[in-house]
């Protein structure tokens, strides 16, 4: 590809936090900045830096930008326009995500000079691009608070063929090992609050950098394994919608035999589109996102370090 058809990549988020609950229910309020440079009004967001994931970059953008931690929740998909600067123009693509604060302190800064927390009313009023218009808009349209399960593949293990013992006890190989230590940065941008394993070694072995990392035990649950699921899938499914419906963010670490197909039962019982094919690569993450106990769209991560976007 040309270098002046490359996209610039960008991520970025809609930074909300509740205001208060007047006649019952929830609202909340979204942070808008002033970048000083442009004299706009704008939602966070920024360039990827060489080899950042764009949910690395996006909560990158967001804590430098406005001075917040976040725990990250839904995508908003992705917007894209012409950027043209030295004289070379070419297409900017920047994917956005809804992202709660979750403490901090905004210090301006020749970037950011200014940051308010709006109603959505007065934040659609003083933004100044469409393009984040939109973002709002998306924003708006889904549940600002969702429920997480990020479910796993495990990384890649050593070939079933040339494995002597029990199918359960074979391990990662090298190249897994590095996809499981490399899945613990872009797995913590979500604020894990559990996590569970299909009770196969490379299963376990796949998430437990993240469990050292981040001091949450590993729950080993029988269901997720392609010796537990069949036969059992309602159950399994029941579990997931459980934890989505929780509010709260779950890692489960499942097998290419069981995946595949609990998600296109989600994807059929909640009318929620799948990618087609599904890209279901070892090492890849599918998030699902819950509004309550309804599914109300599925992420796909491809591994730490491919080239993949999505």
């Amino acid at each position: 590809m040309d270098e002046e058809l490359t996209p610039i990549r960008a991520a970025g988020g809609v930074l909300w936090r509740p205001k208060d609950r007047g006649s019952g229910e929830e609202t909340v309020e979204v942070a808008v900045i002033h970048r000083p440079r442009y004299d706009d009004w704008s939602l966070p967001k920024g360039k990827l830096s060489p080899g950042e994931s764009e949910i690395e970059g996006a909560v990158r953008e967001v804590l430098e930008e406005t001075g917040s931690r976040v725990r990250v929740g839904r995508p908003l998909g992705e917007v894209r326009y012409l950027k043209t600067s030295g004289g070379v123009t070419r297409p900017k693509v920047v994917r956005y995500w809804s992202m709660q604060a979750d403490g901090g302190t905004f210090t301006p800064s020749r970037e950011v000079d200014e940051l308010r927390w709006l109603d959505l009313a007065s934040a659609r009023s003083l933004l100044t691009r469409q393009s984040d218009l939109k973002v709002l808009e998306r924003f708006v349209r889904g549940p600002a608070l969702s429920g997480t399960v990020l479910i796993v593949r495990h990384a890649r293990a050593g070939e079933r063929s040339k494995w002597q013992g029990e199918d359960r006890r074979r391990p990662l190989d090298e190249v897994g090992y590095r996809q499981a230590e490399d899945l613990v940065r872009p797995l913590s941008r979500f604020e894990v609050d559990e996590i569970i394993s299909a009770d196969f070694d490379r299963c376990v072995q796949t998430v437990q950098p993240l469990s050292e990392a981040i001091g949450v035990p590993i729950k080993l649950e029988e269901i997720f394994s392609e010796v537990g699921y069949p036969a059992h899938e309602e159950d399994a499914l029941h579990l997931i919608r459980k934890l989505g419906d929780s509010q709260r963010t779950t890692v489960v670490c499942s097998q290419g035999d069981v995946i595949p197909d609990l998600l296109q039962r989600f994807a059929t019982t909640d009318h929620v589109d799948l990618p087609d094919p599904l890209p279901l690569k070892k090492g890849s993450v599918c998030a699902l996102i819950f509004d309550g106990p309804r599914l109300f769209s599925i992420e796909y991560f491809p591994p730490p370090g491919s080239n993949g976007h999505r």
